[in-house]
């Protein structure tokens, strides 16, 4: 791994450091009397601040708990006038514990040229630590003698950096829960698992941290870890044809829970080659349910659920949008050329797919009103993503081409809905129904979703939806099934 030169210039707030002159902090590259430091910026909720990164309101801290096994970069910074020639400063690294525990680069020397005056040390974690340890750091020399080791002040110096090792926990989930597939052989997806807090590389075997449940055949592989610790991608190629068009193929791969790594957000992919079936895609019904000059353009629904002990139609709305497909994918329509001759730049839409997600942010829409279904929900994205569900409804035209009417699935899958305990659940869903023009622009779905988690429900339930394009709609009558009561994550 080579060291990545970072130019940091940071504004540091003085009142906090009292007996500290203005000069004592000084970045400017006009200063007088150059002086080398230890320069790592840590946020309000713990995260050392990467560049391209900057804080004028933070100083640099002289120690860091570190409770990740990601490398963790602690950057050094001379100030000084642009530099006429190299600058070398040596640093020692001792620690408490297993010194075969980590290891760091560039090892025991850090430089400086021109106007790069930042250099970065990379401490890497190449095995679990088991109980608390520390590891100090130490500006030693300087190959010009003029350059001061640390800050001009005998209050907080930063000549010397301490980082404690705490206890730590690592956890995995899927970013992406499903993906749809030809069925060719030798065609390839490439997914990645997220390990948020890192990962070890010793600790991950195929075959620890997956469950297969398997309709066809591959390969499944995975790129070299590299350096990378946020993330692994892995490759699965098709070793058969699937491309019978009346066979629904799937196959889940799942995340599995265990002392090293637990699981978080989506715990189960799935791998799908859906049922094909003929629609033009200028029939475009996705189109109906979607407003893209509006970002927060909303869908607004009814489900027959509990109200204080009586089954009624309840209210709800969710932020909808198109699916985003390559241009070469089955049911792709053009959606904006970008104004370019390059077709490079295209975005296409699934021409019968509509999904449900935030225009920005780490929070949550109501897909399905699924909100009601639960107290004690997180609405955090990383914890239920299941509240998103970018891919959610998909209809059939009837005819293949009607602009009126049809069929609607719910497209089937696992999502991740969390309490704010830390309890996580995993429920699959799928179900269907209809949808029709009801008035001029005005679109109704009618569907069932059914909903499965033997923890949560004691096995399969369902619940009877409508959802129209816009707000004003007829209400819907009562009918006489049964409905669901609110459960407590």
């Amino acid at each position: 791994m080579n060291p990545i030169k970072i130019i940091s210039i940071a504004v540091l707030i003085l009142s906090l450091f009292t007996a500290c002159s203005k000069d004592d902090y000084q970045l400017s590259t006009n200063a007088v009397d150059p002086f080398v430091r230890f320069n790592i910026l840590v946020s309000s909720n713990n995260v050392p601040l990467a560049y391209p990164a900057l804080n004028s309101a933070l100083v640099p801290v002289i120690s860091y708990t570190n409770r990740s096994v990601k490398p963790l970069k602690i950057p050094v910074t001379l100030t000084s006038s642009t530099l006429k020639k190299p600058v070398f400063v040596t640093y020692s690294i001792t620690g408490t514990g297993e010194s075969n525990n980590y290891s760091v680069k560039p090892l025991n020397q850090i430089s400086f040229a021109g106007n790069q005056l930042t250099d970065t040390i990379f401490l890497s974690f190449d095995k679990r630590w088991n109980t608390k340890q520390k590891i100090t750091l130490k500006l030693e020399e300087s190959s010009d003698p003029a350059i001061t080791l640390g800050n001009l002040n005998t209050v907080a110096p930063n000549n010397s950096f301490e980082v404690n090792l705490d206890e730590v926990k690592t956890t995995y989930t899927f970013p992406i829960n499903r993906f749809e597939i030809k069925g060719e052989i030798g065609e390839e997806i490439v997914f990645k698992v997220d390990f948020p807090n890192g990962f070890i590389p010793s600790e991950i075997n195929t075959d620890r941290i997956f469950e297969f449940l398997n309709g066809f055949n591959y390969t499944l592989t995975h790129d070299d870890f590299g350096d990378n610790r946020n993330s692994i991608t892995y490759r699965l190629k098709l070793l058969e044809n699937i491309n019978n068009d009346d066979v629904f193929y799937q196959t889940n791969i799942a995340l599995v829970n265990s002392d090293t790594y637990t699981t978080t957000g989506n715990t189960v992919l799935q791998i799908v080659k859906p049922i094909k079936s003929f629609r033009d895609i200028a029939t475009n019904t996705a189109a109906n349910f979607y407003d893209l000059s509006n970002p927060f353009y909303l869908t607004y629904g009814e489900h027959w659920f509990d109200r204080n002990g009586i089954c009624a139609w309840q209210t709800f709305n969710a932020f909808t949008f198109p699916v985003v497909v390559p241009a070469g994918s089955e049911n792709a329509i053009l959606y904006s050329d970008k104004g370019t001759p390059s077709t490079t730049d295209d975005v296409y839409h699934h021409a019968f797919k509509i999904g449900f997600n935030v225009a920005t942010g780490t929070n949550t829409t109501n897909s399905f009103g699924l909100k009601r279904w639960f107290s004690n929900e997180s609405v955090s994205a990383a914890n239920s993503p299941g509240f998103n569900i970018t891919s959610a409804l998909e209809f059939f035209p009837e005819n293949g081409n009607s602009k009126t009417k049809g069929a609607v699935l719910v497209i089937p899958q696992y999502i991740t809905i969390a309490g704010t305990n830390g309890k996580s659940y995993s429920i699959g869903i799928s179900g269907g129904g209809t949808y029709k023009e009801i008035s001029t622009g005005l679109f109704e779905i009618s569907f069932e979703l059914k909903a499965n988690n033997t923890a949560l429900f004691g096995g399969p339930v369902s619940a009877q939806y409508r959802i129209f394009n816009n707000r004003v709609y007829p209400k819907p009558a009562p009918i006489t099934e049964s409905c669901l009561k609110e459960i407590s994550l």
